[in-house]
């Protein structure tokens, strides 16, 4: 039996293709605000973070309503290191809608979200997006979508998937390439007619899998999950059990209160039946990947299988001279209760105590970016600690050490595309294929996920910020040999103390300054970087010397270059194997891992 006044359907495309520029029309044209109601755009990136940088780093759920049907939606991250979030998402679902750039065209998000649908079987809209860009290249970009869809070995139904050509911003939608639709009505007739209905066995014994974790401060974990067969009543008893730990024995507890997702809220709801998707609170240890269930009828559902982790870091309490002054939670208790949280909503993180030591754990996630947004978020929160530099998770495969490659996109103008190739020759990368997209050039390679690290700085110089890169994890190959990690020294603070405008002047010859005077340093902290590849230890600390002959201000003026801000993934970049980022509320600090400079130059000759 199905239930035909509902449909569930993901929104997947690559990073900033239009998803959630698409939900906010959708929600608008499904009627989720009163007429007068004012409205804000991106309004499923509800988190700071989100709305700073504009991506979405969570998966959120919403629901419209279009005629006698109720539309489930979820959009989906595009960005690789949250594909975690993807991959779980689409076992609530029974369709997708893949948005594609009229401009860009396929991306390796692009190719990672469609695979995994086509994996599970999903039917596909696929929607052409921003077929308003005066760069658009519609016609090429539908050959593009058909070929990857060859490519992923799509069914020949999953190849006859119905192409919609949209406006998100402008909210319309047409039929064909050549003509601009005035609404999205074609896309929600589309929803209805070509996304099946979920199933609805309502005789069978109540079981639903655990999607997603939404936490509240007053009810504490919520559930959500598709409802898979059954029904249940408000305060019901019902088992939670795990595919993955078939002997563990089933936890007794009770739905206090359960809700479906209605515009941009949740509507408390008595009675939850098959197909629909909901949350449900009460239930105080649930995971993602449990099985909700009837107690007289314990059956774990298979739950899919997280990609493992590709690059670790280490977190450990701050001990710098300056420990302590500017964070709430400096403890590695606090720390280590704050990262096993996150293992509780964030799948795809791995957190282990390091060996020897009780104050530093190794914290393994899907990429640079999925680490620095746990950064951020934690010392928003008021945690202090540090941070070592990325490393790339090696395997043993058939008795070869194999490390993780990934396929990188890059989009340069024509005379930035020699110096692009070469830099990525260097981190021994592997040309692909390289075609031009209108008066750009599409580039494709295979690299080595440590020969990212570090280098979107050098990218944007070289492409005079033009250029637009983007990376999805491939495959694990032989080892590739070594590489150097960056080209550049440090500049390293001498002494303890407060910089000031004489010896910042005086350090400036040797390279860029961080830092500008009046700003607290101690021994062993990174001030700024040089050209060689070498360190220098500069003196930011040393004021001029006065004499009966010579006043404070004699001389003529200094002249200081303003300070280089690193944000915190300029940072992370930064960082060499022998350096640390300390990470506060107010300040992000560089700093060698051992700071005293006798100590630095004999661990380095031992080294050599």
């Amino acid at each position: 039996m199905q239930n035909n006044q509902l449909r569930n359907v993901a929104i997947i495309a690559h990073v900033d293709h239009g998803k959630t520029t698409l939900v906010d029309e959708m929600l608008k044209q499904g009627g989720a605000y009163r007429a007068n109601q004012e409205t804000v755009d991106r309004v499923m990136d509800s988190n700071d973070l989100e709305r700073e940088r504009g991506i979405t780093i969570l998966a959120k759920n919403t629901a419209i309503q279009y005629g006698d049907t109720k539309i489930n939606i979820v959009d989906t991250p595009g960005h690789a290191d949250f594909g975690g979030e993807v991959e779980r998402i689409l076992k609530m679902v029974n369709g997708v809608i893949l948005l594609v750039d009229a401009a860009e065209g396929p991306m390796p998000q692009t190719r990672f979200v469609l695979s995994r649908a086509l994996e599970l079987g999903h039917r596909v809209i696929v929607v052409i997006n921003k077929i308003d860009r005066p760069d658009q290249r519609i016609h090429e970009v539908i050959d593009e979508v058909l070929e990857l869809l060859l490519d992923l070995d799509a069914t020949p139904e999953q190849l006859d998937s119905p192409m919609l050509f949209c406006s998100a911003r402008q909210g319309t939608a047409s039929y064909s390439p050549d003509v601009a639709g005035t609404d999205l009505k074609p896309l929600f007739d589309t929803i209805l007619d070509y996304i099946p209905a979920p199933q609805a066995d309502l005789d069978q014994p109540f079981q639903m899998l655990v999607s997603a974790i939404d936490y509240n401060e007053f009810v504490g974990r919520i559930a959500i999950g598709r409802v898979e067969r059954g029904q249940l009543q408000q305060n019901q008893e019902i088992a939670v059990c795990n595919y993955h730990a078939p002997d563990a024995p089933a936890k007794k507890a009770k739905a206090v209160s359960m809700y479906e997702f209605d515009g941009l809220g949740k509507k408390p709801i008595t009675l939850a039946t098959a197909g629909n998707i909901i949350a449900m609170s009460g239930i105080g240890e649930i995971t993602i990947g449990d099985t909700i269930c009837a107690p007289d009828c314990v059956e774990p559902l298979p739950f899919v299988k997280i990609s493992a982790p590709t690059v670790e870091m280490t977190f450990s309490v701050n001990d710098s001279p300056f420990a302590g002054r500017e964070g709430k939670f400096v403890t590695s208790r606090q720390i280590r209760d704050r990262l096993m949280r996150e293992t509780l909503k964030d799948v795809s993180l791995r957190v282990t105590e390091l060996e020897g030591s009780t104050d530093a754990f190794n914290v393994a996630g899907r990429g640079e970016m999925s680490l620095s947004i746990l950064i951020e978020t934690m010392r928003r929160e008021g945690y202090e600690f540090q941070v070592s530099p990325p490393r790339v998770l090696y395997r043993t495969i058939d008795g070869q050490r194999c490390e993780p490659l990934e396929r990188l996109v890059v989009d340069v103008p024509p005379d930035a595309v020699g110096a692009v190739i070469e830099k990525l020759g260097s981190r021994k990368a592997d040309l692909l294929e390289m075609n031009p997209v209108g008066n750009r050039m599409k580039i494709q390679f295979l690299i080595p996920s440590r020969g990212l690290f570090g280098y979107r700085n050098e990218f944007l110089t070289d492409t005079k910020g033009e250029g637009i890169m983007a990376s999805v994890f491939e495959k694990y190959a032989p080892y590739k040999g070594e590489l150097s990690r960056r080209g550049t020294g440090s500049l390293v603070s001498f002494e303890t103390g407060e910089a000031v405008a004489y010896g910042l002047f005086n350090a400036q010859e040797r390279g860029a300054l961080f830092i500008g005077p009046g700003v607290k340093v101690y021994e062993g902290m990174v001030v700024g970087v040089c050209p060689k590849q070498e360190d220098v230890v500069v003196n930011v600390c040393k004021r001029k010397q006065l004499t009966n002959m010579r006043a404070a201000g004699s001389d003529e003026a200094l002249r200081l270059v303003p300070p280089r801000k690193l944000s915190l993934e300029q940072c992370l970049e930064f960082l060499a194997d022998d350096e640390l980022l300390e990470v506060t509320p107010e300040n992000l600090r560089i700093r060698k891992t051992i700071l005293n400079h006798e100590q630095r130059m004999k661990s380095l000759h031992r080294k050599k």
